[in-house]
């Protein structure tokens, strides 16, 4: 299942640190696929913060906090007023079966083109 991916034998990663992954066998890996351009993996920044919340809760946006209301209010702050509503969902996966909901129901259509 991983061919998509591997020419042979997929990777085994067992850490990572900034920008880079590590595979059992200690081979430093640049990773350039999981959205490490934004802060890397295991930032300090990070790594407190997400610490600061578990420690208060650690769960999904299914429940209503005011921590949830507060960044959407930031969030929305800095887009232009027709941006000014928020989903948060769990994966891109959500995100796009949210989209693709949100367009039928607004369109009416349930056709869908996509591009590879």
């Amino acid at each position: 299942s991983c061919k998509v991916f591997f020419a042979k034998d997929p990777l085994k990663i067992v850490r990572a640190r900034g920008q880079y992954m590590f595979d059992e066998k200690g081979v430093k890996y640049l990773d350039c696929i999981n959205n490490v351009a934004h802060v890397g993996h295991s930032h300090p920044y990070v790594i407190k913060a997400a610490t600061k919340q578990m420690e208060l809760l650690n769960t999904n946006s299914r429940f209503l906090h005011d921590n949830l209301v507060q960044y959407a209010k930031c969030l929305t702050a800095t887009l232009p007023e027709k941006l000014s509503v928020c989903y948060f969902v769990n994966s891109g996966s959500e995100a796009n079966d949210l989209a693709l909901r949100l367009a039928r129901q607004y369109r009416g259509h349930q056709d869908v083109i996509t591009l590879e």
